[in-house]
C-alpha cells in the first residue's frame, strides 16, 4: 500500500490542511492552496505515474492490496500486526497499526496518508474536515481547565498541551425512513368541590397518530479499540457540512480507519430509530392523566449507511500513581468538550487545613466559651 505525502509545488515541502482557512498550507513557503487546486495536481501526479508503470507492477500492487485487506478480516492475522511503511519524503519506516489511515514520520515529521488503508471497501465517503485549528484547540483547553481547580498541574502543563492531538475517527452513518401509527386511549380526570361535595369528571378519548419521520446520519464508531466515551461524546456533528473524502483533509492530522463493520450495528440502531419514533408519536399525542397504548408500530424504509471521517481533538493523562488514564476531547467541528478529570489529593489537604480545619477550630472554640 502506498503512503503518501502532499507535496507543495512551489518548494515540495510538506501540505497541511489548515482548519482556520479551509486550505492547504505550506509551513515552508507559506503558500496556500485550495481543494480544487490539490485534486487537479493530484489527478495530473497519478496520471502520471500510470504512464511510467508498467501493467505487471500495477498488477502486482492490486494483488498486494488484496492479500492485506484478505488478512485485516482475518482474526489474529498478519495484519493484526504492527506494519512497515516507507516515508516518501525521506525513506525512513514508519511503524503503525493495523487500523492507523494517517499520522507523521518520526524522522522529518513531514504528513503522511496512508492511501491503501483508505482504498476500496474502506475508502470513506465523507469527511467533515477540522474547523477549528491546533491553536483555537489549546485555547478552549486552556479556559475549560482554569475553571477546575483541584486538577494536577501536570494535567495542563505545556508539554501535556503540546500532545493534543488532532484525530479523524471513522463512523458509521445510518438513514432511513421510519413510518409510525400509535393507537390509544387516553383519559383525562377533573376534580372540584361543590357545597361540600367532591366531584370528578372522567373523559375518555381515542388517541390515534401517524406519520413518516425522515432519520440522518445517526453514527455509530466503527474503531474497536477507541475510548467510546471519549469519541461519541462529543457528538452531534453538523452534518450538512460533510464533504465528500479527499486523504488531502488528512494531511497534517491523525487518522483512524474502520475495523468495524455496520453489519454490528443494525440491530442496535434500528431499534433506538424505531423507540424514538414511537416516543415522538406518543409525545404529540397531547397531556392525559392516563394513557392506555393498544397498538403502536414503527415500519423502517429506505435505509442507507454511508462511511466518514469525523474530527475530534484529544489530550490524555496517564495518572501513572493510580493506574488510571484522563481524557479530554473536543469537537473539531463545534468545539463541544467532553472531559474525565483527575483531582489532586494534596490540593484537596491544602483546602481542608486552609478552609474547613480553621472552621472547625473556631466553632469549637466559640462553643466552648458560650457553654
Amino acid at each position: 500500500m502506498a503512503a503518501i505525502t502532499y507535496k507543495c509545488p512551489n518548494c515540495d515541502g510538506g501540505l497541511v490542511f489548515d482548519p482556520s482557512s479551509q486550505k492547504y498550507h505550506c509551513e515552508y513557503c507559506l503558500s496556500d492552496f485550495t481543494q480544487e487546486e490539490l485534486e487537479s495536481l493530484s489527478q495530473e501526479l497519478v496520471h502520471r505515474k500510470a504512464e511510467h508503470q508498467e501493467p505487471g507492477l500495477r498488477e502486482q500492487e492490486r494483488r498486494e492490496q488484496d492479500r492485506r485487506e484478505q488478512e485485516r478480516r482475518e482474526p489474529g492475522g498478519a495484519g493484526a500486526q504492527p506494519v512497515l511503511y516507507t516515508c516518501p519524503s525521506c525513506g525512513a519506516q514508519i511503524v503503525t497499526d493495523e487500523t492507523t489511515a494517517a499520522t507523521f514520520c518520526y524522522y522529518c515529521h513531514n504528513p503522511v496518508v496512508l492511501a491503501g488503508r483508505l482504498e476500496g471497501q474502506f475508502r470513506p465517503d465523507y469527511v467533515i474536515p477540522f474547523q477549528i485549528d491546533r491553536q483555537k484547540a489549546e485555547e478552549i483547553f486552556s479556559q475549560w481547565i482554569g475553571r477546575k481547580k483541584y486538577v494536577p498541574e501536570t494535567f495542563y502543563n505545556k508539554k501535556q498541551i503540546e500532545s493534543m492531538s488532532g484525530v479523524y475517527f471513522p463512523y458509521w452513518l445510518y438513514s432511513c425512513r421510519v413510518d409510525g401509527e400509535l393507537d390509544a386511549q387516553g383519559t383525562r380526570l377533573r376534580t372540584w368541590d361543590t357545597a361540600g361535595m367532591r366531584y370528578t369528571e372522567t373523559t375518555v378519548y381515542d388517541v390515534k397518530r401517524q406519520g413518516t419521520m425522515e432519520v440522518d446520519h445517526v453514527a455509530r464508531n466503527g474503531l474497536r479499540k477507541a475510548n467510546r466515551q471519549l469519541v461519541d461524546s462529543v457528538l452531534p456533528y453538523r452534518m450538512n457540512e460533510k464533504e465528500n473524502f479527499s486523504m488531502g483533509y488528512l494531511s497534517g492530522f491523525l487518522a483512524e480507519n474502520r475495523d468495524m463493520e455496520k453489519e454490528q450495528f443494525v440491530l442496535d440502531v434500528q431499534t433506538e430509530v424505531r423507540q424514538f419514533a414511537l416516543q415522538s408519536l406518543q409525545d404529540q399525542a397531547g397531556s392525559y392523566s392516563s394513557m392506555q397504548v393498544r397498538k403502536k408500530e414503527a415500519g423502517i424504509r429506505d435505509e442507507k449507511w454511508s462511511y466518514a471521517l469525523l474530527p475530534v481533538w484529544t489530550l490524555t493523562y496517564n495518572d501513572k500513581a493510580r493506574g488510571k488514564i484522563y481524557y479530554f476531547a473536543l469537537n473539531g467541528q463545534t468545539g463541544k468538550i467532553c472531559g474525565k478529570l483527575p483531582v489532586d489529593r494534596k490540593k484537596i489537604i491544602i483546602l481542608f487545613f486552609s478552609v474547613f480545619l480553621p472552621l472547625f477550630l473556631l466553632l469549637m472554640t466559640g462553643g466552648y466559651f458560650l457553654g
